[in-house]
């Protein structure tokens, strides 16, 4: 974390260090498992697996369109739309058909009413406002030596946490639906499942890092406070 004085903080580092290396980590997973099975051939698009299953499963109003950006895939509930990036659209992959599928998950998620979906949906508007105003309160707090603003910041901040939290279950449920569409629509063969299954493994633990990270920010920021009170 940058304080205003614009040094960083070899505290912070301490807190943080152990998620940058899961996330670094990650990353490296996921395009490494993306590139490898890129080029895998699956016998159909992202585009056309992501159709393929919604109308196997009745979901024949949710509608599929490109998004802007690598990876930046994902199911709008509020529109009932999947967005899938044109790396993923428009390739013939197992990596393709894969994420398409993980997405093609949430939308039956959405159909289900599946509640964790719901509670990170709602959650969205106050995690947006939290993830940028609650450091800001925070450390304005914490400068000016008035607790209850600073433990204001902790709280808006919480919220990104308990999003990341409460994002594990969705993903992975999302990621749990795919291969079980897959299977049954024989959508690929077992072979091909396998390679499927590490793009997912994957792409998992890029949400475990960031909710390791937003706790382990969480914790620095009481760290913090708690010290500045000891102090006082």
């Amino acid at each position: 974390m940058i304080y205003p004085g614009l040094y960083l903080d070899p505290l912070y580092l301490l807190f943080a260090m152990p998620a940058l290396i899961l996330g670094l980590y990650a990353q490296l997973k996921v395009s490494g498992a993306f590139n490898r099975y890129s080029r895998v051939r699956a016998g159909m698009t992202g585009a056309q697996a992501a159709r393929r299953l919604l109308d196997g499963e009745g979901l024949f109003d949710v509608t599929i369109e490109e998004a802007k950006g690598f990876l930046s895939d994902h199911y709008d509930p509020r529109s009932r739309t999947l967005r899938l990036s044109p790396p993923v659209a428009r390739t013939d992959s197992l990596a393709a058909v894969g994420v398409a599928a993980h997405e093609t998950g949430h939308a039956l998620q959405h159909a289900a009413a599946y509640w964790p979906l719901q509670v990170r949906s709602a959650m969205v508007p106050t995690v947006q406002f939290g993830s940028w105003l609650g450091p800001v309160i925070f450390f304005l707090g914490l400068l000016m030596n008035l607790s209850p603003v600073a433990w204001l910041g902790v709280i808006l901040f919480g919220g990104v946490a308990v999003f990341a939290l409460v994002t594990l279950p969705v993903e992975l449920d999302a990621s749990r639906r795919a291969r079980a569409l897959l299977q049954e629509r024989f959508v690929v063969d077992r072979q091909g499942m396998l390679g499927i299954s590490k793009v997912l493994n994957a792409a998992a633990l890029t949400y475990v890092a960031a909710a390791v990270q937003a706790l382990s920010t969480l914790l620095y920021y009481v760290f913090l406070l708690s010290g500045s009170r000891r102090r006082d």
